[in-house]
């Protein structure tokens, strides 16, 4: 459908990449990945359009429609939230207009046996069959269906969209966009401002859309969850591999081991030459051999390992403080916003050492209680106790954007740091990866997840016993994540977390506080658990949640409803004919791969290949990666033929 030839971008003191060339198709799910400011947002808007490389060629098919949800609002905020959705089907709009059109004329026509009766009467029948294709005949349950599923209240469809924050405009953009249902979706960080419901509704709507869609996500679970193919953009170059994220590292790693191997082997022989060269090239009977192999060595190309970048962050957190049992206890908390009732009394104790994650839809009040405990709010009702010698450290939702854009980086470190910490403020800002005269730069001209490491870094100033994090992964990469995630199982303190990133959740705390309608609820375990309460079919195997009353002893589980038997039924079928479509869909890549292998045998075979090289490593190289994603699409083929030959 979309065709990339050798595009480049060169902004002249940096090249982001360089003669890039890939073929999106029909129905492919790619990752578009790769750390902070590789270039993937621009590489996605070059796809869709709205910009243009410094050299090269996009190429797409007659009549393709493409969808791009960028991460800047280009919503009309004077409408409703219904009517930004009915948008999407101006094309359906104009087709019902000229439907009524052509049945007027019809009914005032008499000339029925005329040819322009006919034509009119096959234009019709084209026209009603492109407004039933295009969604004509669903429009109104389509809108509630997709907004609904992005946690919009019905209630709320008819309110202007000034009555929402940006983050939920940003879900009535991209609801727009999944009703127009484009040829190619290309989404750039949707689950930035969705909560893990939306997150997992959004998984599945993807996972079965009729079109191709490149997605640039940092959520590990969403894209190994979405994508089949991953296209990571690193060090100016592109890796292109036909598997899920998660796959696709395991993939990548163990190129480059195969990399290192070979560039080693060809080190020794290049080595062995040389020194058989510098020995004998003077010697007059051997000077025409040496000669030989001076140009052999010369004519060998070098084997070169792919460049990874592996700059991280790189911390841990401060001994926390010894703090009393009881780190903090709310009593009947209420916070109303106006007439809006965000939480109706609720308590929560949170004992020395515990780590909990909040979890609930967004506008629950998750950040709110985690405000209010941190003091940055009070509440309308109710008290908060603070423990004996509790010190608490708030990374807040927005703060990355609430610091003064005007100051330097150093500046926001020096003036949060105790005296005792002004000396080892440049080495901690260089393991946030400020080095240099980056310390120098204004916030105000930081990317966010520039801002996001500052954020964090001021964390680390002072030791604290109690961390409440709202949203700490918001704009970090995946390597950048992973160390947060390394440094928090480490911390010895009470910890709060506010996320919907379940890899990041998954095995971090153990207890989710669920928030509903303004009360809450605790479960025992991490988000996994909690998830597959909620009937996530791809999480069967996790241990039962067991729901605790706040501030009681576990209750035993209440039996089981016909209604809910009957969902779960549901649930089930629903996953069977998804595994159904899944193994088809594999079916299909393993003949691919197959395929592949079988030829690649066949140059293997031929013993002109091992006189380049090059051409060999690249055989073998291919060689191998066709047969482990083959061996990855067989495990995935045996487990999903065990899912749909399970008994209901």
């Amino acid at each position: 459908m979309i065709s990339l030839s050798n595009i480049t971008v060169d902004f002249g003191t940096r090249v982001l990449f360089k003669g890039v060339s890939f073929l999106i198709k029909h129905g492919d799910r790619i990752g578009l990945v790769g750390r902070n400011g590789a270039g993937k947002s621009t590489m996605l808007s070059i796809i869709a359009g709205e910009r243009q490389g410094t050299s090269g060629d996009v190429s797409r098919q007659t009549g393709i429609r493409v969808g791009f949800l960028s991460q800047e609002l280009t919503l009309d905020v004077t409408k409703t939230l219904r009517e930004t959705a009915m948008q999407a089907f101006e094309e359906v709009l104009a087709l019902h207009d000229e439907i009524d059109r052509i049945q007027h004329q019809l009914e005032t026509r008499t000339d029925y046996e005329s040819d322009e009766y006919m034509k009119l009467v096959q234009r019709l029948t084209d026209a009603n069959d492109l407004y039933a294709r295009r969604g004509g005949m669903t429009m109104q349950a389509d809108i509630e269906q997709v907004l609904t599923g992005l946690g919009f209240e019905r209630e709320q469809l008819d309110n202007p969209l000034t009555m929402f924050s940006g983050g939920w405009q940003m879900r009535a953009e991209l609801g727009r966009l999944l009703l127009q249902r484009p040829d190619c979706l290309l989404l750039d960080e949707p689950t930035n401002h969705l909560d893990i419901d939306s997150v997992r509704w959004l998984e599945d709507f993807l996972s079965n859309y009729d079109g191709a869609v490149v997605l640039i996500s940092h959520d590990r679970a969403f894209l190994d969850s979405i994508t089949n193919r991953t296209i990571e953009i690193t060090k100016v170059k592109v890796y292109d591999i036909p598997a899920s994220y998660s796959d696709y590292e395991e993939i990548r790693a163990e190129r480059m081991e195969q990399q290192k191997a070979m560039a080693a082997r060809q080190n020794r022989e290049r080595d062995r030459m040389q020194k058989w060269i510098d020995k004998f090239k003077y010697k007059a009977s051997l000077a025409s051999r040496a000669q030989s192999r001076i140009k052999a060595l010369q004519r060998m190309e070098v084997i070169e390992v792919d460049d990874q970048d592996t700059s991280s962050i790189h911390f841990s957190f401060p001994p926390a403080p010894r703090s009393g049992r009881v780190v903090v206890e709310c009593t009947g908390i209420h916070k109303s916003y106006g007439d809006k009732k965000v939480l109706r009394g609720v308590d929560f104790v949170l004992e020395r050492g515990e780590k909990i994650a909040f979890i609930g839809k967004n506008g629950e009040g998750k950040t709110t209680l985690a405000k209010i405990i941190a003091a940055a709010e009070p509440p309308t009702a109710g008290s908060v106790q603070v423990g004996h010698a509790t010190s608490i450290g708030y990374y807040a939702q927005h703060q990355a954007d609430s610091m003064d854009g005007f100051q330097t980086v150093y500046e926001i470190m020096e003036q949060g740091a105790p005296p005792e910490m002004r000396s080892r403020l440049r080495t901690l800002l260089g393991a946030f990866l400020f080095k240099g005269d980056d310390i120098n730069k204004r916030v105000s001209v930081l990317s966010g997840g520039e801002k996001s490491r500052l954020a964090l870094a001021r964390l680390l100033l002072q030791p604290y016993n109690l961390l409440i994090l709202d949203e700490p992964t918001n704009h970090l990469d995946m390597l950048s994540k992973e160390v947060l995630k390394e440094a928090l199982m480490a911390y010895d303190g009470a910890m709060i977390v506010v996320s919907h990133d379940r890899d990041f959740l998954d095995g971090l705390t153990e207890k989710i506080i669920a928030f509903r309608h303004g009360t809450l609820k605790e479960y025992e375990g991490d988000v996994d658990t909690y998830l597959k309460l909620l009937g996530d079919p791809r999480l069967q195997s996790a241990p039962p949640p067991h729901e605790i009353p706040l501030g009681h002893a576990p209750a035993a589980a209440p039996a089981k409803s016909a209604a809910q038997i009957r969902e779960e039924q549901k649930a089930i079928e629903k996953e069977k004919r998804k595994a159904e479509r899944r193994i088809a869909e594999i079916e299909k890549q393993i003949g691919v791969q197959e395929k592949t292998i079988a030829q690649l045998e066949v140059t293997l075979a031929d013993p002109d290949l091992y006189k380049d090289p090059v051409k060999q490593h690249k055989s073998i190289t291919t060689y191998e990666t066709a047969k482990r994603v083959l061996a990855s699409l067989m495990d995935e083929w045996g487990t999903l033929m065990e899912v749909v030959s399970a008994e209901s």
